[in-house]
């Protein structure tokens, strides 16, 4: 089973922003995508970095556990995304904000593919701080 940990950093907030997935093999993690934009918000991170390893997922073809430190986004994928979708894009109140990530990531989330993990961000989870530590560096301009 493939196992990634995402996160996803702005610096001020909104700000430049950047994002991180660690894929696991054998207990050792190693960062295998880095994305940025200029000017961003940690919500923003945190859903690409969710697109960027679902999107690993669906090419290796292999199930998948993706951890992540934003419940808001799980919530997003497991719990709303379906009804904003049989709406029309539209929620009870106020619109969908994100919603090219929104839109994205209910084109890519096969749940039966992949599972979301929801983890309690900076408290020493080795993975978390990991994907945390280069989310930042790809926030300031590092690449793979």
């Amino acid at each position: 089973m493939m196992i990634l940990w995402t996160d996803g950093s702005a610096s001020p907030n909104p700000g430049p922003g950047g994002f991180a997935v660690i894929e696991v093999r054998d207990g050792v993690g190693k960062p295998v995508i880095l994305g940025r934009e200029k000017q961003s918000s940690n919500i923003r991170m945190e859903g690409f970095a969710l697109i960027a390893a679902m999107r690993r997922a669906l090419k290796s073809g292999e199930p998948c556990e993706i951890h992540t430190d934003s419940e808001f986004w799980i919530n997003v994928v497991t719990k709303w995304m379906g009804t904003w979708a049989e709406r029309g894009w539209k929620k009870n109140r106020g619109e969908i904000k994100n919603l090219e990530i929104v839109k994205e990531l209910y084109e890519l989330y096969d749940p039966e593919l992949m599972r979301l993990v929801w983890v309690r961000g900076h408290v020493g989870t080795e993975f978390n701080e990991m994907a945390d530590e280069w989310a930042n560096k790809a926030r300031e301009g590092a690449t793979l």
